[in-house]
């Protein structure tokens, strides 16, 4: 049985999840109008790449707004959301919009798309604590 504390902590760390999935989704929707990250992370310079990083972004975004509500609905519609942001990043690194023709380029689009598996692993893991 949980303390009131320790669901309390456990909400507070959804919440900071959350907040980094919107941060980081704003970043990814950024890099798709600027093709360019920190200039760590480039796109291709074509419409395509634009339309598809800032629907990941709008995507990761929208699941981190979605978890503020600490709805088990919201976190189930949040977590399809994450599942998308994935598949939609293997894609783009498919068809050749995330170009992977560095080690830099390469480890950061690995680490990104890992980061938001870790959250959604991270939220299922705290699924107790959505009503």
């Amino acid at each position: 049985m949980e303390t009131p504390g320790t669901t309390r902590r456990r909400r507070s760390g959804i919440k900071i999840v959350a907040a980094l999935m919107i941060i980081f989704g704003i970043a990814e929707i950024v890099t798709g109008f600027r093709h360019n990250f920190l200039g760590i992370i480039v796109t291709a310079k074509e419409i395509g790449a634009t339309y598809g990083a800032v629907i990941i972004g709008s995507l990761y975004a929208g699941a981190g707004l979605l978890l503020w509500m600490m709805k088990k609905g919201a976190a189930i519609v949040a977590e399809i959301s994450l599942v998308l942001v994935v598949l939609g990043r293997i894609a783009l690194v498919v068809a050749g919009i995330y170009p992977i023709n560095s080690f830099l380029q390469t480890i950061s689009i690995l680490i990104g798309t890992a980061i938001v598996a870790i959250f959604a692993i991270y939220i299922g893991l705290n699924w107790n604590c959505f009503r």
